[in-house]
């Protein structure tokens, strides 16, 4: 059976940022996974980790501003100085959180950039960012996005994914699977895992349509975790997804899987 992760940028997001990790470990989760601590320090971070007996499995590195709708800047040829500037500061959080690998959005493609100069830019930024990671004994990550839900985003599908890191040559450096992402942009969920399963550092999910739990959608998730354990994944499974309700009220298709895993 997958060990799941609590995202708490999704879960729980009715209560601040801090309550959540009480709110994660009372509804059964072990580990969680976030955006971006950079808001709080690392002290109360580690407080209400330790509190709670959980572990952090994952977060972001820098990616701009985000309120204003930026969704990373690994591709930008204009801001590598502030991406790298991230990286190191992304590895002071997470080295002393104890997180084993940081994600890195690569953005949203600057309209009338040349698409040369930005895959350059973001192979470059990469392995910049494998090299600092690897320093600190962390693994880096790369996720493909759809293009429905972030348009224009630079990063959209797994063979893309797997070209860039091949170009980037670093033993430490994954793709962040993100089921949602991949159902929507490219399918062949099953296949796709198996195949590049020594590649993929990390699975997220969400049900299509509507970024929902599992459940309420149109893919098998029974099958897939199934999957999973069949075809050996040893990492957690993040729980990136939009409660239908509350989080807690829509928790009962972990009690369901683990029924039928038993």
């Amino acid at each position: 059976m997958p060990r799941f992760a609590a995202n708490l940028s999704m879960l729980f997001t009715e209560v601040p940022f801090l309550d959540r990790f009480e709110r994660a470990a009372r509804a059964g989760f072990e580990a969680v996974e976030f955006l971006f601590p950079y808001a709080h320090s690392v002290e109360e971070i580690k407080e209400r980790v330790d509190a709670h007996g959980l572990q952090i499995v994952l977060h972001n590195l820098p990616a701009g501003d985000w309120e204003a709708g930026e969704r990373g800047i690994a591709c930008h040829p204009d801001r590598v100085d502030e991406f790298r500037a991230g990286v190191a500061k992304a590895v002071t959080y997470g080295h002393a959180l104890g997180v084993p690998q940081l994600n890195c959005l690569a953005g949203k493609a600057p309209a009338g950039a040349d698409a040369a100069l930005l895959r350059r830019t973001f192979v470059d930024n990469l392995r910049f960012a494998a090299s600092a990671l690897s320093a600190a004994n962390l693994r880096l990550l790369i996720e493909p996005i759809n293009p429905f839900d972030i348009p224009g985003f630079y990063l959209n599908r797994t063979d893309q994914a797997l070209s860039i890191l091949d170009e980037v040559g670093a033993p430490n450096a994954f793709v962040q699977y993100d089921i949602y992402h991949a159902q929507r942009t490219e399918g062949e969920l099953a296949a796709t895992l198996q195949k590049h399963l020594a590649r993929i550092g990390h699975v997220q999910l969400a049900d299509n349509p509507g970024r929902n739990e599992p459940g309420t959608g149109e893919i098998n998730y029974p099958f897939l975790f199934a999957h999973l354990d069949r075809i050996g994944y040893q990492g957690w499974v993040g729980c990136e997804y939009k409660p239908a309700r509350d989080t807690e009220s829509g928790l009962g298709w972990i009690e369901a899987h683990a029924a039928v895993a038993a």
